[in-house]
């Protein structure tokens, strides 16, 4: 142990944003129980690339007694960060964002059925990346949450997409015939197992290939080893649900 600079994480004032996570290079910080933590001391090198990525100033950098650091340790948990996330080529899209309330978020114009008149909507969509692979398995907006895994045709199918599914929901989508769906049911076993996730919505539609979605989720709540509700939509080609 030695006297050094670190980075401190004030709880009382985090609120598990995650903005911290892609900043911190070396892989230090998590989202543990809806708050930022710093894992480990020896992988903080102290510098502070994550301070002004808080909005809550919820993060410093103190002085104390901790582990020197320790760039083996960074390059190991580096390696494992790519390996759970399936994020190795470091795409700036695939960033992990957790965009809050449904306020805060842009407002789109639809056309309201029985007046003819536009009125403004609220996007539902809490979080990015959506796809299966890309989202990392410790995104914050995965903690605590009711899941919806949705096949890739569904929002384009079915016109209450967002307000009657992904409403108050993180979300995952997947196409079970024309994505490597191999490392589906290993990364949702761990996203449920890790998250402490409540429920799994699948919405998927009608025709047989997208029956996979089922399998997935059987497959995963097994290796997960937990029991949580899990309800499935199926969605006609023509948009109507169909159960």
């Amino acid at each position: 142990m030695v006297l050094r600079k670190i980075v401190h994480i004030n709880e009382e004032k985090c609120n598990g944003c995650g903005l911290c996570i892609p900043s911190c290079h070396e892989g230090a910080i998590q989202i543990i129980n809806g708050k930022a933590k710093l894992i480990a001391d020896n992988l903080c090198d102290g510098l502070g690339n994550c301070l002004g990525e808080c909005p809550q100033g919820a993060i410093e950098i103190i002085e104390r007694e901790a582990e020197e650091f320790d760039e083996m340790a960074v390059q190991q948990r580096i390696k494992q960060l790519k390996k759970e996330n399936s994020m190795g080529s470091g795409c700036p899209g695939s960033r992990p964002q957790f965009f809050g309330c449904p306020g805060s978020r842009p407002q789109t114009l639809e056309t309201d059925a029985n007046t003819s008149e536009k009125v403004n909507i609220n996007s539902e969509l809490r979080q990015w990346p959506v796809q299966l692979h890309l989202v990392p398995i410790n995104a914050p907006y995965f903690q605590n949450a009711d899941l919806l895994l949705c096949a890739d045709c569904v929002p384009v199918a079915y016109p209450n997409f967002q307000q009657e599914l992904l409403k108050d929901k993180a979300v995952a989508i997947a196409c079970p015939k024309l994505d490597n769906t191999a490392p589906y049911a290993e990364k949702l076993a761990q996203i449920i197992k890790y998250n402490n996730i409540q429920s799994i919505t699948i919405a998927r539609m009608e025709v047989p290939c997208c029956g996979g979605l089922k399998m997935i989720v059987k497959q995963a709540l097994e290796k997960a080893k937990v029991d949580i509700p899990v309800i499935e939509k199926i969605i006609g080609i023509r948009g109507n649900i169909l159960r």
